[in-house]
């Protein structure tokens, strides 16, 4: 029994259950090890299913966006075709000859027929194949050019700088549109565009209210949808650049009490080939079309070309008529009228160095001594012109500045901003004298476009996006009267010399002639203002008016890029000139010489001269 006992003493069971403890462990271990990588492996198929599914959830998007822009596509497509196919049929109703479609509509019905093997089996015998047809049909003459891209179109901007933009832009870069080029408002913009933009092309056909002057967009900036029509018009208008745009569309006159006489320009449907001698005058890059139903009257040419950096959001003569004064990004230009040099720049060494500038709005004081400018920065400096420093800076605005006028006295600034105020200030102290602020806004914004004083410095004139012309009383700041009567942003405004008459510009592409009434020096007491006169003859929007010093001719430019003149006397448009590339954002008549200025959104000013010549028979 010793023995056997003796025998278990010898062979100890602890160390052999330390043993499988160990083991036990270490299979534990290693199985918590994989379960944790498992784990690990579970989150990452998990995160990497979610990332799958967000990507087909993109790409079906992307799919979804591409189905709607080629469905939008082929539906102004179709638009184009029908109006083209109307205007057909319009003009073979009114006795012209049968036009044969274009290329664009040729393309098209070369998509839609069988091969012409094909269809000489299934045409009867007598009627030549397609081909020969094809042949047989001269191409449709198109007038004018591509249409501007940028800013005013834009500008800004739109124009891009900025142009149509007001842009346009407002003012888009190197247009606005378009709002110039654009984008600036289109300029844009506007001014530059821009416009556009436009323009301001526009704008770029600009969309009718859209070249706006918020805070966030320059005037002339195109939206993508406006891009879009822009580039099936593209197709549409292939034209030569020294053609003027082909009208696409016809003005409707509307019965309303507030529209008055309707009067209609077709020059810019007019091939400048096509046009006698006697009803044309031509430069290297310029030419003018005369109205073959109205007396000739006046003789036109290009004085001098003044070439910039950038957009010319601005032009405006002193009131001697000797300089003439141009806003760009981030100088202002003084130029010799006489020799066509530069004078001097003026430019704010404290401004911030950071992206555009764009100098939206110029005008001299009457006795020449300072320059106003006003900016994007929501600025407005006055300069003393012979020093060529900076007499005040003027704060206050919430948003750009976008117009400027001086009281005839020259004791007071006019400005108008995006910010739906204008604001009264004293040229001695720099403050502000009054705000007059737009309360009665309706479902659009209220940016205030341009301003004006009338020529006795008793009324202030605004003109906004909402489509509203207001007038204030300049002693009390009392709001007048609201005009009413635009369909569209109302872009520039401006007194007739006698106060008699206000001239509007307007993103309808129309120009309206206002009879002030009891706010004229010798209107009756009863009266309130009332359009007289609208004037069809743009093509795309008018972003700029003014009078002549006689009141006898009206110019207008627009992101169409031509410049019109009109007879205020017979509301008959005597000219169209076509001398810029991009949207003619600004426009200026010399208050002592017969000259005129242009600014446009292809980085040029150009100095012209009116001259009246005896009618012919």
């Amino acid at each position: 029994m010793s023995n056997v006992y003796n025998h278990r003493q010898m062979v100890p069971s602890a160390p052999l259950s330390s043993r499988v403890t160990e083991l036990l462990d270490a299979l534990r271990a290693e199985y918590d090890s994989l379960n944790q990588e498992t784990s690990n492996m579970r989150l990452f198929k998990d995160e990497y299913d979610q990332r799958v599914s967000s990507q087909l959830n993109e790409i079906q998007a992307v799919q979804q966006s591409l189905f709607e822009l080629e469905r939008a596509h082929h539906k102004i497509k179709q638009q184009y075709e029908d109006e083209i196919q109307r205007l057909r049929r319009e003009l073979e109703a009114r006795g012209g000859p049968p036009v044969p479609p274009g290329p664009f509509l040729q393309q098209q019905q070369q998509q839609q027929v069988p091969p012409p093997s094909q269809q000489q089996q299934q045409m009867p015998p007598q009627l030549p194949p397609p081909q020969q047809q094809q042949q047989q049909q001269p191409p449709m003459p198109m007038g004018g050019g591509m249409p501007p891209s940028g800013m005013y179109a834009g500008m800004p901007p739109g124009s891009a700088t900025h142009g149509g933009g007001l842009n346009g832009s407002g003012m888009a870069g190197g247009p606005p549109a378009p709002i110039g080029g654009e984008q600036h408002p289109g300029a844009y913009m506007g001014p530059p565009g821009a416009y556009p933009p436009s323009a301001h092309g526009q704008p770029l056909t600009p969309q009718p209210q859209a070249a706006g002057l918020g805070k966030d967009r320059k005037p002339g900036v195109m939206t993508p949808t406006q891009q879009q029509q822009q580039q099936m018009q593209g197709m549409v208008q292939q034209m030569p650049s020294r053609h003027t745009p082909t009208q696409m569309s016809r003005n409707v006159s509307v019965p309303s009490s507030n529209k008055g006489v309707v009067a209609s320009s077709q020059l810019a449907d007019l091939d400048p080939d096509q046009v006698p001698a006697n009803l044309k005058r031509e430069g290297v890059d310029w030419f003018v079309i005369f109205n073959p139903k109205t007396p000739r009257l006046l003789n036109i040419e290009n004085i001098h070309t003044l070439d910039h950096t950038s957009v010319v959001c601005c032009v405006k003569f002193s009131h001697d008529g000797k300089y003439l004064a141009t806003g760009c990004n981030r100088t202002t230009q003084i130029w010799s009228v006489a020799t066509g040099n530069k004078e001097c720049v003026l430019a704010d060494d404290n401004a911030p160095k950071n992206g555009d500038l764009y100098i939206r709005a110029v005008c001299f004081s009457p006795d020449g001594k300072y320059l106003v400018t006003g900016a994007e920065d929501k600025q407005i400096r006055i300069w003393d012109v012979a020093r060529r420093t900076i007499r005040h800076v003027l704060t206050g605005h919430d948003q750009d500045i976008y117009s400027l006028d001086f009281s005839p006295d020259g004791s007071m600034i006019l400005s108008g901003s995006g910010d739906r105020t204008v604001r009264i200030w004293s040229l001695e102290t720099g403050k502000e004298i009054s705000k007059l602020s737009i309360e009665d806004m309706g479902p659009k914004d209220a940016g205030v476009t341009s301003v004006a004083f009338s020529p006795n410095g008793k009324l202030v004139a605004a003109a906004s996006l909402d489509k509203m012309i207001r007038l204030w009383d300049v002693t009390s700041g009392q709001p007048l009267q609201r005009i009413d009567g635009h369909k569209d942003s109302v872009y520039a405004v401006a007194f007739s010399p006698d106060g008699q008459s206000l001239l509007s510009g307007s993103l309808d592409k129309s120009l309206k002639l206002w009879d002030m009434g009891r706010y004229g020096p010798q209107g009756p007491q009863r009266d309130i203002v009332q359009c007289r006169s609208t004037l069809h003859g743009h093509k795309d929007f008018v972003l700029s008016v003014a009078y002549s010093p006689d009141g006898n001719w009206i110019v207008s430019g627009s992101k169409d890029r031509g410049v019109q003149f009109w007879d205020s006397r017979t509301q008959h448009t005597q000219c169209m000139l076509q001398g810029h590339k991009n949207s003619v954002i600004s426009v200026a008549m010399s208050a002592t010489h017969s000259y005129f200025a242009t600014g446009s959104g292809d980085c040029r000013a150009r100095i012209w001269s009116y001259e009246g010549i005896p009618p012919s028979n």
